[in-house]
């Protein structure tokens, strides 16, 4: 039956981009694990120098090195937002398979590059790790269309896959096991090449060439089938025998009235985009502070002790895992209105925009409590930390791909998606003067982390914000029908 091989696909193409997400897509923010096996290999460590201690003694002065794995992973973290703005034009402009494709040979690159770097071409980290970072990342934007096919749980699929990716920085935690275990890190990352094969497999049999449209006409059909073609047969016609299954290369609205959508241009310069921009942009600042300041910070807190360093960098690895646990109850209340009656007169894009109101605040109330715990010294704490460190991040971004989907023309996703992401890269790029900052300070970062605890408490504005605009359209359509 075709409605079975088509309810079949679909659930083939959300579980492999699940694991996709989960297994590849964001390993980069699972840099702490990384940088524990990095420094056992002696990457940058011509940089940490003999200094007179305390009492005439003579100790190993590391922070040049920790400064060079901290610009690392400020430069990647950079590029993986930044990239987003092409990559989002790239993929509105060429659709699925051509950014896919640029994606895996970025992917395949960067860990090819890894492989073969030495401690004498510690340099080499830069480029590799940036590649990783955007090439993971158009396994992301490529993914999240998925949520396409199932529309009444289309929010819920969105912020799964970004709590897939968010989790997927466990990768760099089991390369750090194996190598602990005897595995070499230049054969993790070779494996990791080979996997181009599985990404190739889903670009061309379970993904379509160009987009998955929503809402999702019936009978779409999309990908290579094997010895089948890919455009209508008489097979494909209904019992009246008039409606053929609907492929990627049929028009989709050749007899629906077009609606007048905003132009890009509104949409950037509207109120939401600069308030969701600046929602997204302090957060992620806070949390990339924390992620490329967790290492040296350890250090600090177990007073170097190697083997203490190693139980938390595995207790935060570990809990980044469950990401993919956390992302979905941002998606479930935002699609907790489905299914419900809505209002005389409100449009289902009003309803949605409403059901984000109690995401964002969430989101902006678990940062903060997140940054209190992390400005905290007091090791034992940094356990709660790293769990609402992965509610937080979970929430954050797939709260962020939804709002965008539900506050804007879906023909401009990728656009906004790539240009929000793009901003708040720029914003993000603070992280490193803050870094110089807390090395001012004798390593203590306490003060750059309440100044980041009190420029977080401006991401309530965005909600507040969401929520008079819904009430002010309520109130106009309850006059209206007065």
């Amino acid at each position: 039956m075709p409605g079975n091989s088509l309810r079949v696909r679909h659930c083939l193409t959300f579980a492999t981009g699940l694991v996709e997400c989960l297994c590849f897509a964001g390993a980069v923010f699972g840099w702490a694990s990384l940088v524990f096996v990095l420094k056992t290999e002696g990457y940058f460590s011509s940089l940490c120098v003999n200094t007179t201690g305390v009492n005439a003694t003579q100790v190993l002065d590391c922070s040049g090195q920790d400064e060079q794995f901290s610009l690392v992973f400020t430069i990647a973290s950079f590029m993986n937002n930044f990239s987003s703005l092409p990559n989002g034009f790239l993929f509105d402009r060429f659709g699925t398979t051509v950014a896919r494709l640029f994606g895996i040979f970025l992917y395949t690159v960067g860990t090819v590059m890894v492989a073969f770097a030495v401690p004498a071409l510690s340099n080499l980290l830069f480029p590799a790790l940036s590649l990783l970072a955007v090439g993971g990342l158009l396994f992301l934007i490529t993914n999240m269309q998925v949520g396409n096919l199932f529309g009444s749980r289309r929010s819920t699929i969105i912020t799964l896959y970004n709590g897939a990716f968010d989790s997927s920085s466990a990768l760099f935690l089991v390369i750090k096991l194996l190598h602990e275990s005897g595995v070499s890190l230049r054969a993790s990352f070779l494996f990791l090449s080979a996997c181009a094969v599985i990404h190739l497999f889903r670009t061309f049999f379970l993904l379509p060439r160009d987009f998955i449209p929503y809402p999702l006409p019936d009978h779409y059909t999309y990908g290579i089938t094997c010895g089948q073609s890919n455009t209508p047969s008489s097979e494909e016609t209904t019992a009246n025998g008039n409606a053929k299954m609907m492929t990627e290369d049929t028009p989709l609205k050749s007899d629906v009235p077009v609606k007048q959508e905003k132009s890009f241009r509104e949409c950037f310069l509207s109120r939401f985009f600069l308030w969701h921009l600046l929602w997204l942009s302090v957060m992620q600042l806070r949390h990339y502070l924390f992620i490329g300041t967790l290492n040296p910070m350890l250090q600090r807190l177990t007073a170097g002790e190697p083997s203490l360093v190693s139980q938390y960098i595995n207790a935060f690895a570990i809990t980044q895992m469950c990401g993919v646990l956390c992302a979905p109850w941002n998606g479930l209340i935002m699609d907790r209105h489905k299914g419900k009656p809505r209002a005389a007169g409100e449009s289902e894009q009003e309803s949605d925009l409403r059901a984000t109101v109690l995401s964002l605040f969430l989101t902006a109330l678990q940062c903060v409590l997140f940054s209190v715990c992390a400005s905290t010294p007091y090791l034992p704490l940094q356990y709660l930390t790293f769990i609402l460190q992965v509610i937080n991040r979970s929430f954050l971004y797939g709260g962020n791909a939804a709002f965008i989907s539900v506050a804007f023309p879906s023909c401009h996703f990728g656009k906004l998606y790539g240009m929000i992401m793009a901003l708040s890269a720029v914003f993000s790029l603070l992280q490193y003067p803050c870094f110089a900052l807390v090395k001012a300070l004798d390593g203590d970062p306490l003060y750059v982390n309440i100044g980041l605890t009190l420029l977080s408490l401006l991401a309530f504005i965005h909600p507040l914000s969401v929520y008079l605009h819904c009430r002010r359209v309520a109130s106009q359509r309850n006059e209206s029908v007065r």
